[in-house]
């Protein structure tokens, strides 16, 4: 089993960054994919980003050129900068890691952004 913790949520006007910051509990099992996901109220949860061990990333198309993930494969951790901050950014984030055989999902950080 592991556990997700979330950190880096917040309240922030528009124009301004926030970096959210998710930790696995277990730092010796293999994470293929780590990254974030966002759900706004009344709307589907939806991609925000992800990255494979490689390093690779992938984003969603309302994020991209603002938002950047990185992570910390010895560490098993996986950071999202996000700048440029718009009001419909506001949703929940929810840290999810994929090991190929399990799906881990976190219990999501509120991030707010005031017009």
């Amino acid at each position: 089993q592991v556990q997700l913790v979330e950190s880096g949520g917040g309240l922030v006007q528009a124009g301004g960054s926030l970096r959210l910051s998710c930790a696995a509990s277990r730092n010796r099992v293999s994470i293929n994919k780590m990254g974030w996901y966002r759900q706004a109220p009344g709307k589907q949860r939806e991609l925000v980003a992800t990255t494979l061990r490689d390093g690779a990333a992938n984003y969603g198309d309302s994020v991209k050129g603002r938002f950047t993930i990185s992570r910390d494969n010895a560490k098993n951790t996986v950071h999202l900068q996000m700048n440029s901050l718009k009001p419909e950014d506001t949703a929940e984030y929810v840290c999810n890691a994929d090991t190929g055989r399990y799906n881990y999902w976190g219990q999501g950080t509120q991030v707010t952004v005031s017009s």
